[in-house]
């Protein structure tokens, strides 16, 4: 295997975060991926780089005088992607730009093919980020025009001042993902105590959602085990029916997994659409109103529940 910048970034990433899950949630790969990069990357060069204990990883003589030389080509590499960038922006500076940021959401690829039909010429960009609170930062400091984020109750964000808001859905209940052979998988609602001897999944990192989820735990008495890691984990310790999960009421049916709906509907989310002040996001709206009813539809379960709250969002233009 030849080494490549990559594999450089893979082990500064290491080094800066002193544990191969951080480091993998920075590079945006699976641990058991990131782990065996390593193991290879230290295969190629004929020893270990990193000392793995109980406190972390930190790097052996060899992984030091490897880092040593590593950085600057990472950082000569990063800096060329980012002047090459501006360059390319510079040079598309004369047509129109639309920067968006956004939250995870089964929304988004429609609501980018309906924009990119309906403002054609457009260079259209995409951030998404598990952090709103980083999405309005950006906002309010120029890095983006718009972005669609989503409010945890009870955990309301601090948008920056002069930032303008429109709502999408006041309140979007939260659904619960469960193995297909859940006992409460039989029952088209699932309440909150039929599933307090589970371990839940819940992402801390997200703004808000571990905060929401301990207030729904503590108004209803209970004190499930709670694991914490990123959503796709979660999706695969959910197939196996080692976890339950909240997730998304859009969110497609699946073979290897049901989706339910909570009674009274514990947990929810509001909403939002956040842009600069003075920006004209009619078109922006309108075209992610229809994406969101778009993949509604597709979410039988969540449809009904809309059509049942007497959702404008139900009803077809």
């Amino acid at each position: 295997m030849e080494l490549e910048v990559r594999h450089l970034r893979a082990l500064c990433a290491i080094a800066d975060t002193g544990s191969l899950h951080q480091a993998a949630r920075r590079l945006g790969v699976s641990q058991p991926s990131l782990t065996t990069q390593l193991r290879r990357i230290e295969n190629t060069l004929g020893a270990e780089l990193f000392s793995r204990e109980r406190t972390g990883c930190r790097p052996t003589l060899l992984g030091r005088a490897v880092l040593s030389r590593a950085r600057p080509l990472v950082d000569g590499m990063t800096a060329l992607v980012s002047d090459a960038k501006a360059e390319a922006d510079a040079v598309r500076a004369s047509g129109p730009r639309l920067r968006i940021g956004c939250t995870a959401s089964r929304v988004i690829g429609g609501w980018l093919r309906r924009l990119r039909l309906r403002l054609p010429g457009t260079d259209i960009s995409l951030r998404v980020d598990v952090s709103a609170r980083a999405l309005l930062r950006d906002i309010a400091t120029g890095g983006l025009d718009v972005a669609f984020v989503h409010e945890v109750e009870g955990c309301p964000l601090a948008v920056p001042d002069g930032l303008e808001q429109r709502v999408l859905l006041d309140r979007e209940p939260q659904f619960i993902s469960m193995a297909r052979d859940h006992p409460a998988a039989a029952r088209p609602v699932v309440d909150l105590v039929d599933l307090a001897g589970d371990r839940w999944m819940v992402d801390p990192t997200v703004d808000g959602e571990w905060d929401g989820l301990r207030r729904v735990f503590g108004e209803a008495g209970l004190a499930p085990t709670v694991l914490h890691g990123d959503y796709l984990t979660a999706a695969s310790l959910v197939v196996l029916g080692e976890a339950v999960a909240p997730c998304q009421p859009t969110s497609g049916p699946r073979d290897d997994m049901a989706i339910r709906p909570l009674r009274d509907d514990p947990l929810a989310v509001r909403l939002l659409l956040v842009s600069r002040p003075g920006a004209d996001t009619a078109t922006v709206y309108e075209e992610l109103e229809a994406a969101y009813r778009e993949a509604a539809r597709r979410a039988a379960g969540y449809h009904q529940w809309l059509l049942r709250n007497r959702s404008p969002l139900a009803r077809t233009p």
